[in-house]
Formats: C-alpha cells, structure tokens, sequence
C-alpha cells in the first residue's frame, strides 16, 4: 500500500470549508471521551476483513462517526487511505493516531469527500444517531459503483445469568429514563433501522474478552444514559451498581464477555 495521501475534496454543496464548524449534532459523547477511548472496544479482526473483501477497490475507506478512531484503525490495514470524521472535537483528540488514517471534524451528512470516490462507507455504533435521509444520500454520493455501505451495533455484555440480570436491571431501571429516544435501534439490533439499499448477507460476528469488574464499569460509565444520569441528578450510579456487582465478581479476578453484533451491510 502506498503513502497516505488526503482524499480529494469537493468543491461546492455542502463540502464548503468550515462547514464542519456551523454543522449541530446530537452530542452524548463529548464528556465521557477519554473514558471512551480507553474502554470502547476494538472490532473483529474477521468482521473488517469481511467488508474489505466485498467493497469494489481498497482505495478509500470512510469511518463515519469515528469516536476515537477504533474502527478507522482497523480499516487501515486494508485500505490504502481511511477518512475519518466525527463531528466532536474531544472524541478526536482522542483518536489513535496512524499513517493511512486522516481524522477530520465532519458530521457524517455531509462529508468534503470528491464524489464516487470511496469503496467503503462505515458506522461503527453511530448510525442510529444520524439524519437518515442526508447521510444516506451522501453515502450514495461519495461512493463510487459498487460501493458498500456497512453499519453495526453490538448488544450489551453478557457474562453470565447472575451478572446480566444486575447489567440489565441498571439498564432499564436506573438509567432507562437517561437514554436517548434513537437507543431503540439499537435495542433492535438494527433491524428497523432504515436501510435504502441492496442488502446483502451479512456473517454473525461478536466481540469476545475478558474484563476485570473495573473494566466492566469503565466501560458502562461510557453510556450516554450513564453520563445524561450524572448531569442531571448531580450523583453518579456506578458506586451502588460496583456494590451490587461486587459478590458476585471474586476479587482480582476476569471474566469473560460476549457481545453479539448486528450488521447490515448494502451495496449501491
């Protein structure tokens, strides 16, 4: 693969300079990004590889709604160059840095990308929070023949029946009424998510690791109902739900956690 050069940038419509800059978001992120960072989870090593092998050319990738870039990352050992855009400042001061990886504040609906240039279009755990009709028509627009578009979620952990049924207690109960209205699609796997496209099959994929009970914590402490409860109630949740947790996690000790992904994936 060649050096990484900058994609092309359109030079009208919603690709002005500095649009980036006036364009509003649904921000549930910004506050939480160093903890986002450090305990969002990296993607199956089989699941990009998948969409690499499908998409029409290796030339460009996007990674839409990038967060901290660990999706992008990934990308970019496929892909001779990765675009990847995120509409929050503090998510990408936070990204990890690589050389076929050019990171950009951009919201997804409108992207500074020349048309009918990228293979891929990716949303990582993002969709659910765009503007349907303009990110699909600009997916439409940056991609070039054949192009893909790939969009996935995951499920919540599950590390057994004991721990689960805590997890989801404080899910639904605790921070219920703190999630998002666009939460559903996720609740739904995806699967009512709006998706104009030629579907294609898509293989079943999970995230697989081993958490200790802080690294559990650390990453429910990334949720946007997590972070809506603490601003405000001006009390954070996780110390009872540490305490509820604790006889049933042995001291020191890792378990291990699965989360079931959903992916859709459509051509043009």
């Amino acid at each position: 693969m060649g050096a990484a050069r900058p994609p092309r940038v359109d030079t009208g419509g919603c690709a002005r300079p500095r649009y980036h800059r006036r364009v509003s978001f649904k921000d549930h992120f910004s506050r939480q990004a160093a903890a986002y960072g450090r305990h969002r989870p990296r993607y199956p090593p089989a699941l990009i590889a998948h969409l690499a092998a499908l998409a029409p050319g290796r030339a460009l990738a996007l990674d839409l709604a990038t967060g901290n870039g660990q999706a992008a990352v990934d990308l970019a050992a496929h892909f001779e160059r990765v675009l990847a855009s995120d509409a929050s400042a503090r998510q990408l001061a936070y990204a990890a840095p690589h050389a076929r990886v050019q990171y950009l504040r951009h919201a997804a609906e409108c992207l500074p990308v020349r048309s009918g240039s990228a293979d891929l279009v990716a949303v990582a755990q993002g969709a659910h929070w765009f503007e349907f009709g303009r990110f699909y028509a600009e997916a439409r627009r940056v991609l070039r023949p054949g192009g893909l578009v790939a969009l996935w979620t995951y499920e919540l952990p599950q590390l057994g029946a004991a721990v689960d049924a805590v997890i989801g207690l404080f899910y639904r109960e605790v921070v219920g009424p703190y999630w998002p209205a666009e939460r559903r699609y996720v609740e739904e796997g995806y699967r009512t998510l709006p998706f104009p496209f030629e579907e294609l099959p898509a293989p079943a994929f999970e995230l697989a690791m081993d958490w200790s009970l802080g690294e559990l914590l650390g990453s429910v402490a990334t949720w946007s109902a997590v972070d809506r409860y603490r601003a405000e109630r001006g009390e954070d949740p996780l110390p009872a739900l540490a305490a509820r947790l604790a006889p049933l996690w042995p001291e020191g000790a890792t378990r291990p956690v699965r989360r079931p992904i959903h992916l859709r994936i459509g051509r043009i």
